[in-house]
């Protein structure tokens, strides 16, 4: 039985074979490199780059920093000393455990949702020039984005153009044996842009959500509201892995899937489904579990919001239910990320991810939106034990859509206007600061708390190169040192700014 920690690719997913389409870009984005890699200054010195909330520097390289050599024993900088040696102890001095007593969580990465939605509005309102551009900002090698992660519907959830699953049928009329299952409903839009980031990156984890079982599987009768069937258990387990079987057919391996998307909630204008603690043990367990245990994705449990954190762990309290769990799935809109690291806390063996968390119309401040996500996204939920990191929809119009019902005001990373104009919003800048250089398999490292307004996270790559996504959101600069193992540097952060360290340790 599954159920630990699994961080590289599954098995069955390492066997696809890619449509002959995707071949080329694909070893052409491979033929790229590590991307960050390019972004190295030269021995010695540290890069920089630097976002601030009045929009002047935008992920703007900054001048190289010199890396001061420090005594091994790491004994305090005294002041007044050139920066050229050993460097001076400011106020807010960022040490950064190094070595593998220090290394916490490996990284799957950041990213995004893609959604019905998002497919449809990158296909039909950018032009032909516009979409590969944009495509390689996001998901190609630097200069690029380089997201990692991304989540995929598994039929509607609230931001597509219209209600389905992959076996909806008329009323009345049930398909156990779902003869009738089918993913024609993304071929024209979500298929070609999920290929295309798989082009593009070709090792981004896909995780799997949906909304609602099909309307014959439940208490409603509807993609809206109700709770699943018990006797519809068995058939939604199958209904599930056939979904990643046939987009393993189209090139497509899913990593990870969830039961349910909210499974306490029951929206009345949008996919959704109730599952309750009880269901989703006894799907795992006696269903899904032994279904996928031969091979299919991972299972992720919960899928919702962190003020209930009661709720995997009844799951995972089940022996049965808990060796087919991976991890758990978080949404940012309710409660406190601690709970999401007592969760992990108290079962080490299982992965955390932040599966959602949009931006919208509720915080309009650009540079509150900015210092928002970069503390409590890529800072707080990085030292919370996720190693992935979702925002909400990759892409959305400037009403928040297209949607079908459900969130109002939601913003996308990005939004495409009237004309194709294409606005980056402060998701797409904290994501950049963190996925460009923080690469998939890069360990957390352990940082102090932060105080005063300077909040960090630090990361170390596989191939040795340190990341310190540091955040400011006090009205004044702060001027920080930042020390690794026998070295270090000294930065100055300007009010409400993002910035990125990314350099080579000494050795």
């Amino acid at each position: 039985m599954r159920g630990a920690a699994f961080a590289t690719t599954h098995a069955w997913a390492r066997r696809t074979v890619l449509p002959c389409a995707l071949v080329l870009p694909i070893a052409l984005a491979m033929a790229a490199g590590a991307g960050a890699a390019a972004d190295l200054p030269a021995p010695g010195m540290v890069a920089a780059w630097l976002t601030t909330g009045d929009q002047a520097r935008l992920l703007q390289r900054q001048p190289d920093l010199p890396l001061g050599s420090l005594p091994r024993a790491l004994t305090p900088w005294s002041p007044g000393v050139d920066t050229a040696g050993p460097l001076p102890a400011g106020p807010h001095t960022i040490d950064i455990a190094t070595g593998p007593g220090a290394r916490r969580q490996q990284m799957s990465g950041f990213g995004a949702a893609l959604s019905a939605s998002s497919a449809w509005l990158l296909a039909e309102k950018l032009d032909p020039a516009q979409r590969p551009s944009l495509l390689a900002e996001l998901f190609g090698p630097s200069p690029g984005m380089a997201l990692s992660v991304a989540r995929l519907p598994l039929g509607a959830n609230e931001f597509a153009l219209s209600q389905y699953s992959y076996n909806d049928l008329p009323p009345g009329q049930t398909d156990d044996g779902l003869a009738q299952f089918s993913i024609d409903p993304d071929r024209a839009y979500l298929l070609p842009l999920v290929q295309d980031a798989l082009a593009r990156n070709p090792d981004l984890e896909l995780i799997a959500s949906p909304s609602s079982a099909p309307g014959w599987m439940k208490t409603s009768g509807s993609l809206l509201q109700g709770t699943l069937k018990p006797e519809a258990f068995d058939a939604y387990a199958r209904y599930l892995k056939r979904y990643a079987d046939v987009y393993l057919e189209e090139g497509i391996p899913i990593h990870a899937i969830t039961l349910q998307n909210d499974p306490a909630g029951e929206p009345g204008d949008a996919p959704g489904m109730r599952l309750d603690d009880a269901a989703r043990v006894q799907l795992i367990a006696r269903h899904l579990g032994p279904l996928l245990d031969e091979g299919g994705p991972l299972i992720l449990e919960w899928d919702g919001n962190r003020d209930a954190p009661q709720a995997p762990l009844k799951v995972l309290q089940d022996k049965a239910a808990a060796s087919y769990v991976a991890g758990v799935a978080w949404h940012c809109y309710a409660g406190s990320v601690d709970a999401q690291g007592s969760v992990a806390a108290a079962h080490p063996g299982k992965d955390s991810y932040l599966t959602e968390c949009s931006g919208g119309a509720w915080a309009p401040a650009w540079r509150d939106n900015l210092m928002h996500f970069a503390r409590t996204l890529v800072q707080a939920a990085t030292a919370g034990a996720a190693r992935g990191i979702l925002f909400g929809n990759i892409a959305l119009d400037q009403q928040g859509g297209p949607r079908i019902g459900g969130c109002r005001g939601c913003r996308g990373v990005v939004t495409v206007g009237e004309g194709g104009a294409i606005t980056r919003n402060p998701e797409y800048y904290v994501l950049a600061h963190a996925s460009r250089f923080v690469r998939p398999g890069a360990w957390r490292l352990a940082t102090p708390p932060g105080r005063d307004g300077v909040d960090a996270a630090a990361f170390e790559n596989r191939d040795g190169t340190l990341v310190l996504v540091a955040a400011n959101s006090a009205a004044e600069a702060r001027t920080i040192t930042v020390r690794a193992g026998a070295s270090g540097y000294a930065a100055t952060l300007p009010p409400a700014s993002v910035a990125t360290y990314f350099w080579r340790p000494a050795p």
